[in-house]
């Protein structure tokens, strides 16, 4: 009995050891933070715009008094929180290193939101020309801010940097434009250039998977538009984990309208007839096309002119769902518009805002990259630009490349002067028959396919409901290869490795039985079939012929002459159709094989287009919704930028 006891007395022992053991780490887990807190003082103010109204700002300043801090300010629509005296975010800052080697830390929230006073509106519009102190924007707030800085935080070396990430980094992009003297350096990421190209839209098309973020951004602060230092808005709740088939069983987008009426039998609606009680849903359905609201809210054509005085570094993931334009345009267009300027640009293997995060693997969606590479660009890339600007010389040489670009493909960074680098040529396939892609232009004939609106292509095989998308954008496409509304063209297995560096133009020519359609164009990896499965693959994958999608993008066919001015196609017509795909740095490498696929639904990523021209799809009804038959023609083309 004696021998039967002993072991078990030592499993009990043994079990409460781990158990114990367990308790600790998880202690040690949860111990708080409070770095900020022993480093750092607090200071909430309102810092009055020169029409009058107040802005809340909080100010995070190092307790250590002995010498002087640049200011790093972060504008935001999402609350500069915790609110009051005593609460502290637990990071403050770009990133830990600036955070610890001490600068002043600025928060504001921005005008209309939160516990800042004023009226907000959804990308504001830039004025140019401003007459009085009534015309205000967010570069006039954020100049007013800066001002009202310099001259009453103590301690503070005048220098400014800014920095923001998504609609923030939209505020940072604004900051440059009629900058004060002060603001020095500036890094808009993941920056939003322009609504109908960026989050909501893409080349039109409505983004029905950012159907759930619209409140965000559209839902009007309570009592009569005060202050307010809590969530005033909620979600949209489809009360299902299966968003295909909620959006496919809802219909026409018209019958979504009751998820932005917002009023209760307390607060009774004073809405307008045929609107909601949600002012960016309004918009976007009374605004399908890109006309002077869109137009007016953009701020990439306002880029001409950055201040000499402030350093731009842009920074953007290659996989980055939301916010893939806005990043690349910035920079672009600040490069071209004004010579001299020092302006760089950071792409990594990142969905959106990933640079940010403090993981040693680097995935997204299946697809791992690499280790360390966001912690990299933290401490040698991020603080380095800072720090030379805010601290340092200030001048041009900054020891940082003009392009600092992963390629996705070799999973490695490289260094370049130029983006696109020096050696980028054009290089034209063909969408052949038979599946194939080739160098040359065969015999010239029509591939057709049924675009049936009651099985339209999904985006994604996972079942689930999300708030806006983002593994979609490495997923395997396997699952759409093998349907055959959506058409595949293929190279052979490539005998020596192929860099694709710079942009990617489809230039389709098709036709439709119906006066309506939208064209979806994917650039593919194929992976051999001997490829190693990483750890953070879904089970039911493998790598082993994984189809990783590297750049895909749609164009609403109604647009295909001009965003503002659509037309429908004639059937059965053959029509040009010019897809421009965004950039990419990604090399197919030896073994691999190059793949194209064309469709023209992609749900519910984009909403279901009727496939029949009405004037505007938000107002569409049920018969306007018909199964049609695409033809894609052989003498369609990719134009790629390969890198020699």
């Amino acid at each position: 009995m004696k021998r039967i006891l002993r072991p078990i007395m030592l499993m009990f022992v043994l079990t409460l050891a781990i158990s114990a053991c367990k308790k600790t780490v998880k202690k040690e887990i949860q111990q708080e933070d409070t770095y900020v807190a022993d480093n750092y003082n607090k200071e909430e103010v309102d810092i009055e715009m020169r029409d009058g109204v107040k802005l809340h700002t909080t100010i995070y300043s190092p307790k250590d008094t002995s010498k002087e801090y640049p200011i790093l300010m972060q504008r935001t629509p999402y609350s500069s929180r915790p609110y009051g005296e005593g609460n502290f975010r637990k990071q403050i800052g770009p990133n830990v290193h600036l955070m610890k080697e001490g600068n002043i830390v600025v928060y504001q929230d921005v005008r209309g939101r939160w516990l800042s006073e004023g009226h907000y509106e959804n990308m504001r519009a830039y004025i140019p020309n401003k007459t009085s102190d009534q015309d205000v924007d967010e570069s006039s707030d954020t100049y007013d801010t800066i001002e009202w800085l310099v001259n009453n935080v103590e301690n503070n070396n005048g220098r400014v940097g800014v920095w923001g990430i998504s609609y923030p980094g939209f505020y940072a992009t604004y900051a440059t434009v009629d900058a004060h003297p002060a603001l020095k350096a500036s890094s808009p990421q993941a920056c939003i250039g322009d609504f109908f190209f960026d989050d909501f839209h893409h080349n039109g098309a409505y983004l029905l998977s950012y159907f759930r973020a619209t409140s965000l951004f559209g839902t009007p602060r309570p009592n009569n538009d005060q202050p307010i230092d809590t969530a005033w808005y909620t979600l949209p709740d489809i009360q299902t984990d299966d968003q295909y088939q909620f959006f496919l069983d809802a219909g026409p987008l018209e019958n979504l309208n009751s998820f932005f009426e917002y009023e209760t039998a307390d607060t009774p609606t004073i809405r307008p007839d045929g609107q909601t009680d949600d002012f960016f849903w309004n918009e976007l359905k009374e605004h399908p096309n890109y006309d002077e609201l869109w137009q007016s809210r953009g701020i990439i054509q306002h880029l001409k002119n950055v201040k000499t005085n402030v350093a731009t570094m842009i920074v953007g993931g290659w996989f980055d769902a939301e916010d893939l334009y806005g990043p690349l345009e910035t920079y672009k267009n600040i490069e071209r518009h004004n010579e001299g300027n020092y302006n760089t640009m950071v792409f990594g293997p990142w969905d959106h805002g990933g640079w940010a995060r403090k993981r040693d693997r680097n995935v997204v969606g299946n697809y791992y990259f690499g280790d360390s590479i966001s912690l990299f660009y933290q401490k040698n890339i991020e603080t380095k630009f800072f720090n030379h600007f805010l601290k340092g010389e200030g001048d041009q040489n900054s020891g940082l490349p003009e392009a600092y670009v992963f390629d996705s493909g070799r999973k490695e960074w490289k260094t370049y002067d130029a983006w696109p680098p020096q050696g980028v040529e054009k290089q034209t396939m063909f969408l052949s028959e038979d599946q194939e892609l080739t160098t040359e232009q065969k015999e010239v004939s029509g591939i057709q396919f049924i675009s049936d609106i009651k099985k339209p292509v999904p985006y994604s095989e996972d079942i689930k409901s999300v708030f806006t998308p983002r593994k979609y954008m490495t997923d395997d496409q396997r699952f759409a290869a093998r349907r055959s509304d959506v058409l595949v063209f293929e190279t052979e297995v490539l005998e020596e490795d192929l860099t694709l560096a710079g942009d990617i133009l489809a230039k389709l020519k098709v036709a439709t039985t119906g006066t309506a359609a939208d064209w979806i164009v994917k650039v593919i990896d194929v992976h051999p079939p001997d490829s190693e499965t990483n750890e953070e693959m879904q089970d039911h994958l493998k790598m082993a012929n994984y189809h990783l999608m590297v750049r895909s993008e749609v164009l609403r066919g109604r647009f295909r002459k001009s965003f503002s001015d659509p037309e429908p196609f004639t059937p059965n017509k053959k029509t040009d159709v010019t897809i421009k795909l965004q950039d990419v740095f990604h090399t197919i490498k030896k073994g691999h094989k190059l793949q194209i696929q064309v469709q023209s639904t992609w749900f519910p990523l984009i909403d279901l287009n009727p496939q029949t021209y009405v004037d505007n799809i938000f107002k569409a009804n049920e018969d306007d919704f018909k199964t049609q038959t695409h033809t894609v023609f052989t003498d369609s083309s990719i134009e790629f930028s390969v890198l020699k």
